[in-house]
């Protein structure tokens, strides 16, 4: 009786089909990729003829999710992504996901963190999350993608673990950071520690990371002797709990400037607060 529904399933789906160009790995051929590390992770499958779909996760990110055409020409006007059931599937109602723009240079569809999670749901169960979208090459023909959820529950196994060990954050995160000061202040915050914490991890975790440059600010605010002295000992405290964190003092390059390169202009105490600083800025290789 199962083979008679999906026979029957595979015959009107395939009538449906007639008009469209389609685009879909075989049951014998579809396979998931997963490129695992602490910085992200890759969960992908080519599809032939076509290009990737590709689930992206970044270390202090969101997954999202991409499809990647060959060519920049498959969806100009954009597509319409619907979780559908898979031929072996009867019964199943088909669900609509998104309406997803490309982008412009590229051609690939970007799909966001809730729509992402909601085609990675629907691979779970077995559904096939597919693009669809209306007058392919400028001709009355339509154009359909689908993804595979064959072999797809395993590789999510693996997909999950991969993600259970990111990193908290990632290099765009902490590449540059400024820790504000009160007035007249040196000592860090516990916020300020918290921060200094995931920079500190990042570090320690890339070993691109060479050089890290800390420099301290004063607003203007009182002598300017004496705005030097205290942005130098903002920039020192700041080094001191680095190291003190396990990076090596070798990789620190401290400095201050008092207040010499405001950020904005001293002229309200709303800018005044943003210019009592340290910044941090990582540097690679």
């Amino acid at each position: 009786m199962f083979y008679r529904y999906a026979l029957i399933a595979i015959f009107f789906l395939s009538v449906t089909q007639v008009n469209a160009a389609s685009y879909r790995t075989s049951i014998d051929d579809s396979k998931w990729d997963l490129a695992a590390s602490k910085f992200s992770c890759t969960l992908s499958q080519q599809i032939p003829a076509f290009g990737n779909a590709v689930f992206e996760h970044e270390a202090g990110e969101s997954v999202r999710f991409v499809l990647k055409p060959t060519e920049t020409i498959h969806f100009q006007k954009g597509a319409k992504l619907v979780a559908e059931a898979a031929p072996w599937q009867p019964g199943i109602a088909p669900r609509d996901i998104a309406t997803v723009k490309p982008e412009e240079v590229t051609g690939h569809l970007k799909v966001g963190t809730q729509h992402a999670q909601n085609m990675l749901a629907a691979l779970h169960k077995g559904m096939m999350p597919t693009f669809t979208s209306k007058n392919w090459y400028g001709t009355p023909e339509s154009l359909r993608v689908s993804v595979s959820a064959v072999n797809f529950q395993s590789a999510y196994s693996d997909y999950v673990n991969c993600t259970a060990g990111l990193l908290p954050v990632n290099f765009r995160q902490v590449a540059r950071t400024a820790i504000l000061f009160p007035s007249a202040a040196w000592r860090l915050s516990d916020s300020s520690r918290e921060r200094l914490e995931l920079i500190a991890l990042y570090v320690q975790n890339d070993d691109s990371v060479k050089g890290i440059y800390v420099d301290g600010h004063s607003d203007n605010m009182g002598r300017r002797l004496m705005n030097r002295d205290i942005s130098k000992r903002r920039a020192e405290e700041v080094t001191a709990y680095l190291i003190n964190l396990g990076l090596e003092p070798n990789m620190i390059i401290t400095r201050y400037h008092g207040e010499r390169y405001p950020v904005v202009k001293n002229n309200s105490k709303a800018n005044r607060d943003r210019n009592r600083r340290v910044t941090i800025r990582l540097e690679r290789n």
